[in-house]
């Protein structure tokens, strides 16, 4: 297994992660034309939001992640100031099944602790039962009164997690 590194995106990277972030969700067909534009953006969202890349021991970019801590422009679900949450989840196709977008999500609750946050709040679309599975693991329980619609035929499930309940997940 590669050694991963979370950190925060550098200016210099964005370009990358938005590239990854619309291959990874075009692979998975989880990317309508119109929504591809907004993922390729990733200057755009780092200006809202946090941007969090895994990168492996030669600095090669193995996945990303936007972290909202404040509300704006990218909370779809947060609803008070005590929520946090993150989108846009992508990892490289060379990089899956090494527990990179694990890593990503535990550092993405370090980080909404830090900040106070006592919830996080994500979306993930219906047809991702993998990634169900993944964020059951960890604590998320499905908040069906957050679903919603983005676009036509397009459903997202809400999921949540009690940040207070999971402090197992540490700064390491």
């Amino acid at each position: 297994m590669t050694p991963t590194t979370i950190r925060p995106a550098r200016p210099d990277e964005l370009d990358a992660v938005g590239a990854l972030t619309v291959e990874v969700y075009r692979a998975g067909q989880l990317a309508p034309e119109e929504y591809s534009v907004s993922l390729a953006d990733a200057r755009g969202r780092a200006r809202h939001t946090e941007i969090l890349v895994a990168v492996d021991g030669q600095g090669r970019l193995m996945g990303a992640v936007a972290l909202v801590l404040n509300g704006g422009p990218y909370a779809e679900l947060a609803e008070s100031e005590d929520e946090a949450e993150f989108r846009m989840l992508a990892v490289s196709a060379r990089s899956r099944g090494q527990g990179v977008g694990t890593a990503l999500v535990e550092e993405c609750l370090v980080r909404a602790r830090e900040a106070g946050k006592r919830r996080m709040v994500i979306s993930t679309g219906d047809n991702m039962h993998a990634a169900h599975r993944r964020y059951e693991a960890l604590g998320f329980v499905r908040t069906p009164e957050r679903d919603w619609s983005p676009l036509p035929g397009v459903t997202l499930l809400g999921y949540a997690l009690e940040l207070a309940a999971s402090a197992g997940t540490q700064r390491r």
